[in-house]
């Protein structure tokens, strides 16, 4: 069947997500089958991952207003990140457009306050110390200029940086560096980050970089 043109009346159209009865949730499931689009199960249960959980337990114990996340992929974090925070305000980069294809798509749902842009970090024009918390899971290791990209993450944020990575070698052939604790300590370093707090979970690092004063 050929895709075509969802049509909705404008009460469901007006109507936030959380807002909608059983009924309403399908009639538009059935007018989205109606013309022919392929309906999936959205999956956003990623709470478990001990990287995930760990980083959510820190971010409950700071006070943030807003969150950048650079490489935010499938949303293995910002889906948990959202449950956890429905409040605040959260921007999410990905180099690929499909990605954030999903990412809008969440935020036509009714999640107004989730914002995605298609772009490398390193050449952002966002003004200076504008997120409390810039997170990079899993994405520093993707990446052939990992100097430059820290520096624009310390650029932005205003409170803590949060990097994880893999723990171990991998045979992973996207991972193109070793992210040791000796080899992120000298990143930020030279980034003019001092307070670094390191842990750990089964196969990943994880890194909580301290803003040695924060900005208002």
């Amino acid at each position: 069947m050929k895709s075509g043109v969802v049509q909705l009346s404008a009460n469901l159209i007006e109507k936030d997500l959380d807002m909608l009865s059983e009924q309403e949730i399908g009639e538009i499931l059935t007018a989205g089958r109606s013309a022919g689009l392929k309906l999936h199960v959205f999956k956003n249960k990623h709470d478990d991952l001990p990287r995930v959980k760990r980083v959510l337990g820190f971010l409950k114990s700071v006070e943030m207003k807003n969150l950048f996340d650079v490489g935010s992929g499938r949303g293995v974090f910002i889906w948990p990140c959202l449950n956890a925070f429905p409040h605040i305000d959260i921007l999410g980069v990905d180099i690929l457009p499909h990605r954030i294809d999903l990412l809008e798509t969440v935020k036509l749902g009714g999640v107004s306050n989730l914002h995605a842009i298609e772009a490398d970090v390193c050449n952002l024009a966002l003004p200076d110390h504008s997120y409390d918390i810039v997170t990079m899971l899993e994405v520093l290791e993707h990446i052939q200029d990992v100097t430059t990209t820290v520096q624009a993450a310390v650029q932005i944020a205003r409170k803590y940086i949060v990097v994880t990575a893999p723990s171990k070698p991998d045979n992973n052939p996207e991972h193109i560096q070793f992210l040791t604790k000796e080899v992120l300590t000298d990143y930020f370093n030279q980034a003019g980050c001092t307070r670094l707090h390191f842990d750990s979970v089964p196969g990943h690092l994880i890194l909580v970089v301290a803003l040695e004063k924060h900005f208002d």
